[in-house]
């Protein structure tokens, strides 16, 4: 790496991006091109494991595919974790990031070119690692360009996440159209390019960065990688043999993924409950995140069930022509990023004007849970029904219930947990956020398993009340929970 200078320290002194630091662009940039691929892939996901040999997928039970769907979604999340500890004990921030992303770009070209499940396999798991790897670092790299006093802070990281939805918006609509015009794998490969357009603009504007995140922050002694490796080593290799041996399948891999991220969490948990470096008053808050820690795993488990069980919905319900054209069903995917672009502002201003009187977090949690709840309810008077028997207009109503309840919860999770945290367990607690989006993800492979087309009034009808029942619970733990938290809000 070039020889390369500390970063200013005066908030004036790089304005270079719309008022805020150079650096912020490539950072916008490569984020942006992730999302693209990221969700241009999931969107055609599904479909090529169950669509028919015939029709160019891989034929394989549709229960089976929504595992493998729920799997990967609970592996990228969990992947966070390992990418933060590579990037604190190993690589830093910055190499972190670059080398997720060239990883992110080789699965999807596994995808493109390796044909079957072989290619599923290697492909989902780069991606999976990789996409874990980028999401944890990006975002730490971007506070990082900003000075503690910064007043520019907030702004820009709302450029930035402006361009996760414009990837997340664009990617299926056009992968979606490759797809539907010359095959899932030329889709697969467009997902690739993107990458690889946001890799050439990222490592064109490395300079940028002047050397923040170049280094780890708590690096590991060069005589403990060899052990670490090898730790590493006998795990992948005893999933192998699992999955040799029969005990790991498609049928079950989010259950597995499920059985991993429970196992993570409760370990974390007690590892932070019982650190004597933690106060009562910390110790309260972590206990208070708790039942917070358990809504949003169930809230993403129904919000997740996007890429299973609506993107099934949508191939076999949805009326999808559009003045005499079938469009691509993986072109869903991308309105809850629309709706998310439209009202992300509009909650923003919501709670700057309530100020003090906006709803406490734990009913936020419960407003989150509740509207997800509905949402499900509302596909019951669409149940049943043969093909295109579902309007858009339905479904855009129901998409737009979840982008509410998303709004709800998603950012004031993230933002609880830095405030809940000990001081000496920080990074650990946002780190126990993305379990729960990892919990929720795999739960949503396992729970649409059940999910029967010729018979959906059970499950809608199931799944809506239990997300509306835990909103109720966490209504009336409220009171329990705001005291446990000490004074944060």
């Amino acid at each position: 790496m070039s020889e390369i200078t500390s970063p200013p320290r005066d908030p004036k002194a790089d304005r270079g991006f719309f008022g805020q630091p150079v650096a912020l662009a490539n950072l916008f940039g490569v984020e942006m091109w992730e999302r693209f691929s990221f969700y241009g892939m999931q969107g055609i996901l599904i479909y090529y494991l169950y669509y028919s040999v015939a029709d160019g997928g891989l034929g394989i039970s549709q229960a089976a595919a929504t595992s493998i769907v729920g799997a990967y979604g609970g592996t990228v999340y969990l992947s966070t974790i390992l990418g933060g500890w590579i990037a604190d004990r190993i690589l830093g921030s910055e190499r972190t990031l670059f080398y997720s992303a060239v990883l992110v770009m080789c699965g999807h070209i596994a995808l493109a070119v390796i044909p079957g499940l072989a290619g599923v396999g290697v492909g989902l798991i780069a991606i999976a690692v990789g996409s874990g790897g980028l999401k944890a670092n990006a975002t730490s790299l971007v506070g990082d360009l900003y000075a503690e006093n910064d007043d520019r802070r907030d702004a820009g990281f709302s450029i930035f996440y402006m361009g996760i939805n414009l990837g997340a918006l664009v990617g299926p609509l056009l992968t979606g159209w490759a797809q539907k015009e010359w095959g899932f794998h030329v889709g697969f490969a467009l997902a690739a390019i993107g990458m690889a357009l946001g890799l050439i603009q990222y490592t064109l504007g490395r300079k940028r960065l002047a050397g923040i995140g170049e280094r780890p922050l708590n690096p590991m002694p060069h005589a403990q990688r060899l052990r670490y490796a090898a730790l590493g080593a006998v795990a992948i290799l005893g999933i192998l043999v699992l999955c040799l041996i029969g005990l790991i399948t498609t049928d079950n891999l989010s259950d597995v993924v499920v059985g991993l991220t429970i196992v993570a969490s409760i370990t974390y948990f007690l590892v932070i409950l019982t650190s004597k470096k933690i106060t009562s008053t910390e110790r309260s808050r972590v206990i208070a995140f708790i039942p917070m820690f358990l809504a949003s795993a169930a809230f993403w488990s129904l919000f997740q069930q996007q890429f299973t069980v609506v993107a099934i919905y949508s191939d076999k319900r949805l009326d999808r022509n559009l003045f005499g054209w079938d469009f691509p069903a993986s072109w869903v995917q991308s309105i809850n990023p629309v709706f998310i672009i439209i009202f992300a502002g509009v909650f923003a201003a919501i709670w700057t004007k309530l100020g003090p009187r906006q709803p406490s977090s734990p009913l936020k949690f419960a407003a989150g849970t509740i509207i997800m709840g509905l949402a499900f309810l509302a596909f019951l008077p669409f149940a049943g029904g043969g093909p295109n028997s579902t309007p858009l207009l339905g479904l855009m109503f129901i998409l737009l219930l979840f982008t509410f309840a998303e709004l709800f919860l998603s950012p004031v999770g993230l933002s609880l947990s830095t405030k809940l945290a000990p001081k000496a367990f920080h990074t650990q607690m946002v780190a126990l956020f993305f379990l729960s989006v990892a919990l929720g993800s795999s739960m949503a492979g396992t729970m649409a398993k059940y999910y029967n087309e010729n018979d959906e009034v059970p499950y809608f009808t199931w799944v809506g009340a239990a997300s509306i029942a835990v909103g109720v619970v966490m209504i009336l733990l409220s009171p329990w929970i705001s005291r446990m938290m000490r004074g944060v809000h």
